[in-house]
């Protein structure tokens, strides 16, 4: 806590003043976490001091809010890129990155609990800086980056001949690689300079994705999500599984099924086999029966079988199931997008209308696969 404490006074990150006239201050709240490395160990204790942004009032101590994340198909793309073109990525993590962010509105909050002034027991502290908690903190942090890496002649979505650095940016964590070592190793010390930085060195472990690159490629998986002690199984579901909204048949947890299924399809970030019979499954989230929960418990048990199966990196497809929703006859939609032989993005979706034919079936799957 006092090296969190130092750390706002190092980066100014608020004043102590006297409370002005009508002033309604944000509570501070300490929040304790245990940091994991990519094996499930604890490396680091943590401790942040975070603003109650609950409290805070639309129009008046924010009026935008906004957070940078990548979509999964960006960072699998930047993946099949690198393996492609031999480059080695990078990661590194801003220290407190929301910190680093100015915020335009006037806000105040309490002082931290345990570590109250004596001698200015009643005052609060403007605020120069983002804290954590504050709706306003993850646009703030982006403006800021944004920023930096334009002035650093960075240029957003084109290269221009010559070497190229690409950086992708997950709120705080930040993947980069570049075509020399020289480029990369250039672009960590700049940002080092301005903020204050972990540079973990190659990439292993980003938004939950762990990741194995090699002379020959790049793995990435999600095992560290898929440890369990059910009976393993060969497939994610039978060939003959037909669901249906069976009315009759016995009520399970809606909770206990959506958070199976909420599980499951943030699994299929890695593992494209899973997701037809996952989006299956999650047809029925608002009526769940006991078909249905065994038929999610049986996906568990495939993944109990495949444990280590991921993406490998060393065109385009699309299909279509006519008919094949047993409630309304509509059709299902497969697709898949491919870099070079890299698979970067997949979907099966059921269609929103119904299909006369297969061809027609397959004609929305392809719109749906441009789109």
């Amino acid at each position: 806590m006092h090296e969190e404490l130092e750390n706002f006074e190092r980066n100014h990150v608020w004043d102590l003043v006297e409370p002005p006239p009508n002033c309604r201050p944000i509570g501070t709240k300490w929040v304790f976490k245990n940091k994991q490395g990519e094996n499930g160990m604890v490396v680091r204790n943590k401790a942040r001091l975070v603003a109650q942004g609950f409290c805070q009032k639309e129009g008046i101590d924010y009026e935008e809010t906004f957070a940078h994340v990548a979509r999964l198909e960006a960072i699998r793309i930047l993946l099949a890129f690198g393996a492609s073109n031999g480059l080695k990525l990078q990661q590194m993590d801003v220290k407190s990155a929301f910190r680093n962010g100015f915020i335009e509105e006037e806000v105040y909050v309490r002082q931290p609990p345990g570590f109250e002034s004596a001698k200015f027991l009643d005052w609060v502290y403007k605020l120069r800086k983002a804290l954590y908690g504050l709706k306003q903190a993850p646009r703030a942090w982006y403006a800021r980056l944004k920023s930096f890496l334009l002035k650093s002649r960075f240029v957003m979505g084109s290269s221009r001949g010559g070497d190229t650095l690409i950086v992708q940016i997950y709120v705080d964590d930040i993947m980069f690689g570049g075509s020399s070592h020289a480029l990369v190793s250039s672009f960590a010390e700049q940002m080092s300079r301005e903020f204050e930085m972990s540079l973990m060195g190659e990439l292993q472990f980003f938004p939950g994705l762990q990741i194995k690159q090699g002379l020959e490629g790049t793995f990435v998986h999600q095992a560290k999500y898929t440890r369990d002690d059910s009976k393993p199984m060969t497939t994610p579901m039978s060939t003959n599984t037909a669901l249906d909204a069976v009315e009759d048949g016995e009520a399970v947890d809606q909770k206990e099924f959506r958070g199976m299924i909420g599980s499951l399809l943030y699994l299929t970030a890695t593992k494209p086999d899973i997701q037809f019979a996952v989006c299956l499954c999650a047809r029925y989230q608002a009526f769940p029966r006991t078909s249905h929960h065994q038929a999610v418990k049986r996906i568990f048990r495939y993944l109990k079988f495949t444990p280590k199966l991921g993406l490998w990196y060393s065109s385009g497809f699309s299909n279509a199931k006519h008919a094949g929703c047993r409630i309304d006859r509509k059709s299902t939609s497969g697709t898949c997008q491919l870099l070079g032989t890299s698979l970067v993005s997949w979907s099966s979706r059921k269609q929103a209308s119904v299909s006369l034919s297969t061809t027609e079936a397959e004609c929305i799957a392809a719109a749906s696969y441009c789109s």
